[in-house]
């Protein structure tokens, strides 16, 4: 049994106001916040969303299956461009999220010239669409090292970069067009040169130059940062750019790189960027389609989910589970439970999923969805949901406009 439906209907509002808070103690300890969201947050700002397809389309439709908004993908970039103060060299977004050659093609279009990516396929995918440039925020090593010189090569218009930390990474790229940015670690412990490492900051600076490959800048990850209050964020924050800044003032790069999703309004709102002799670039990237933990973090910034999975109520097992055909195989369980939340039954409570199974509890007072009805799941981690899918159904004003292939999902064959 199929259903339409339209967000921000105010029924959706009484239905919260009534629910049993016990229950909902069921999840994480922030999703009731992330409900919340769906509820009061989301209400105003998502009303009229495409997200609203016919019963006649949803008929057609194998879930679970991967919608894209077009229209909340545009409005996403407005609001994002607009915090950049209407300058996209600003903004070098990370594709991981993105992954679709139409979404790159589409920011491409709005002056966002320069991207990050992690994989080869992903650069290709940057270079098709038109990016100026494109950094591999990834150590390049091996094989890898040597594909990366090949697109390069076969894209001699783009200016590629790849991360460094130690000059035995350099050999690889040395005598080739590839310029270099330093990795600091600003405290994830993930990878790059400890931010206490001036010294040998100047003598892998001065490494790279001997070896005539460029020295583009730094790149400084902060996406640890995911304090829920600003406060504390920007706080935290500001005493790694400090730090980075006086890092800067030793090497004189080019350009900074800093700051994923939850860290992006504190190097926004960083003043030392904003007159530096460098360009700072924020790299953000869930920002284009968002998910639960973005849309909680950047609650005020009135983004949309532009991505969501479509998947069917399979069964009732008990009078307070139902079950959807979207496991840990469509929607990503990396983030921890619960994986998501159903947009247009936001009551229901997701449960810990297995490969094709996803239970969700029902609380106490809240609408119970019939077997064959439809469910509109935000992701808590959009990046890797998107990687789950081959396919994508492009929707717009209500209809289903296109479906396209997932272009950058996965990796390039490992033999080539």
């Amino acid at each position: 049994m199929s259903q339409s439906f339209t967000i921000g209907s105010i029924g959706w509002l009484t239905e919260f106001e009534r629910l049993d808070p016990e229950p909902m103690a069921l999840g994480a300890g922030h999703f009731r916040g992330l409900l919340r969201y769906c509820y009061l947050g989301g209400l105003e700002a998502n009303r009229g969303t495409s997200m609203n397809l016919s019963p006649a389309q949803t008929d057609q439709i194998l879930t679970p299956a991967l919608l894209l908004d077009l229209d909340a993908l545009e409005q996403n970039l407005d609001i994002t461009l607009a915090r950049l103060g209407g300058h996209p060299d600003r903004w070098r977004p990370h594709v991981k999220t993105a992954k679709l050659l139409i979404t790159m093609q589409r920011m491409v279009a709005r002056g966002i010239a320069n991207f990050k990516c992690a994989t080869t396929l992903e650069l290709t995918t940057a270079c098709d669409a038109g990016a100026r440039d494109v950094l591999v925020a990834f150590p390049a090593t091996g094989a890898r090292a040597r594909r990366i010189r090949e697109i390069a090569a076969a894209n001699p218009g783009v200016t590629i970069s790849v991360l460094v930390e130690s000059e035995e990474q350099l050999a690889p790229i040395s005598d080739s067009p590839i310029g270099a940015f330093v990795d600091i670690n600003p405290g994830l412990d993930r990878t790059g040169l400890n931010q206490a490492g001036a010294e040998k900051l100047a003598g892998l600076v001065k490494a790279i130059e001997s070896r005539g490959i460029r020295f583009r800048g730094l790149h400084y990850y902060d996406g640890h940062h995911r304090q829920p209050d600003l406060r504390d964020r920007r706080a935290a924050a500001f005493a790694g750019y400090d730090r980075l800044m006086t890092l800067a003032a030793q090497c004189r790069p080019g350009e900074v790189i800093t700051s994923g999703t939850p860290a992006m309004p504190c190097a926004l709102a960083y003043q030392p960027f904003c007159s530096a002799g460098f360009v700072h670039r924020v790299s953000a990237g869930t920002v284009v389609y968002n998910d639960l933990t973005s849309l909680e973090q950047l609650s005020d910034w009135k983004y949309r989910p532009a991505v969501m999975v479509l998947a069917t109520v399979i069964s009732h097992p008990t009078p307070d589970l139902i079950t959807c055909d979207a496991g840990h195989k469509s929607v990503s369980a990396d983030a921890g439970d619960p994986t998501c939340a159903a947009w247009n039954h936001p009551a229901l409570i997701a449960q810990h999923p297995s490969e094709e199974h996803l239970p969700m509890r029902i609380p106490a007072g809240a609408a119970v969805p019939e077997l064959g009805d439809l469910l509109y799941l935000v992701p808590k981690h959009v990046c890797p949901t998107v990687n789950n899918f081959d396919d994508v159904l492009l929707v717009s004003g209500g209809k289903i406009v296109g479906m396209e292939r997932v272009t950058a999902r996965g990796h390039e064959a490992p033999l080539r």
